[in-house]
């Protein structure tokens, strides 16, 4: 790798974002299936606006980075049709943390989707700027708004979609799934296993030979060759309003539904 990409690289792994917390508080509050649904709704309307390429990769090629094209739209391809898969996840966890039934059809997206939306409603809505109709926080849609660029075709607006195409790559490999891995899997709340049917959204994307590392992978070789005195700035620039915004949603998630991490035994001490 060239000392450009190495410098961003570890500029990404730097940034708060890259270690946040927030699954390792999940993890330790345990929290009740109304708190799991809020935090499933944002985040999966979140990776759901992350998914579609828009004109990003038609961008790329008509500015002639044709190999940078092909390496998005391999991620893009990749990344179709997830949501019905992470709806499934969602249920089969509220069901097991609240060991009922509250999700019986795992395959009723709508259903599931809808049920996430309520829960975002009341536990959330009361937050500045709450938006009712999408049950979004102003900061879950300033996370989406970095990903509605990628309609635009510009070189300035391709190279920060470059930047943050990186970004998102390695936070998700390297800290949002291993994250879920972590509250859904490994801390034991849920009794679930990556081999259930329900979870095969996580084990798709975990590990060595999952989707993510493909991705990421993908990045770091389009971003690498596009690194010059010239565009350095907006791509850094992209990864950097990316990674700004995510940390803000994840604050405000952290500290209005997992308390930060506070116990209520913890707090009463």
């Amino acid at each position: 790798m060239t000392p450009a990409i190495q410098h961003l690289i570890s500029r990404i792994q730097n940034h708060r974002c890259h270690s946040h917390p927030i699954f390792m508080h999940w993890a330790q509050v345990d929290p009740e299936p109304e708190v799991i649904g809020a935090l499933f709704h944002q985040i999966q309307k979140f990776c759901a606006a992350t998914r579609p390429g828009g004109n990003f990769p038609a961008a790329l090629d008509l500015l002639g980075m044709s190999e940078q094209s092909g390496l998005m739209q391999e991620i893009v391809e990749s990344e179709e049709d997830h949501g019905p898969e992470l709806a499934m996840m969602a249920g089969h966890i509220i069901n097991r943390a609240a060991e009922t039934q509250i999700h019986p059809e795992l395959q009723d997206q709508a259903a599931i989707e809808k049920w996430l939306k309520s829960c975002s409603d009341r536990l959330l809505g009361n937050l500045p700027g709450y938006d009712p109709a999408s049950g979004l926080t102003v900061q879950a849609r300033a996370a989406i708004a970095v990903f509605e660029r990628r309609q635009r075709t510009d070189r300035d607006s391709t190279f920060r979609n470059m930047g943050s195409a990186l970004a998102l790559e390695m936070i998700s490999n390297r800290h949002l799934i291993p994250g879920e891995k972590l509250c859904l899997v490994d801390s034991g709340l849920y009794r679930a296993t990556l081999d259930e049917p329900e979870m095969h959204y996580l084990l798709e994307h975990w590990g060595e030979i999952g989707a993510e590392q493909m991705h990421e992978k993908n990045a770091i070789e389009a971003v690498q060759h596009l690194l010059t005195e010239e565009s350095a700035r907006q791509i850094t620039q992209g990864a950097d309003e990316f990674l700004d915004s995510l940390t803000g949603l994840w604050d405000v998630l952290d500290a209005s539904l997992l308390r930060s991490g506070y116990t209520d035994d913890r707090l009463a001490a």
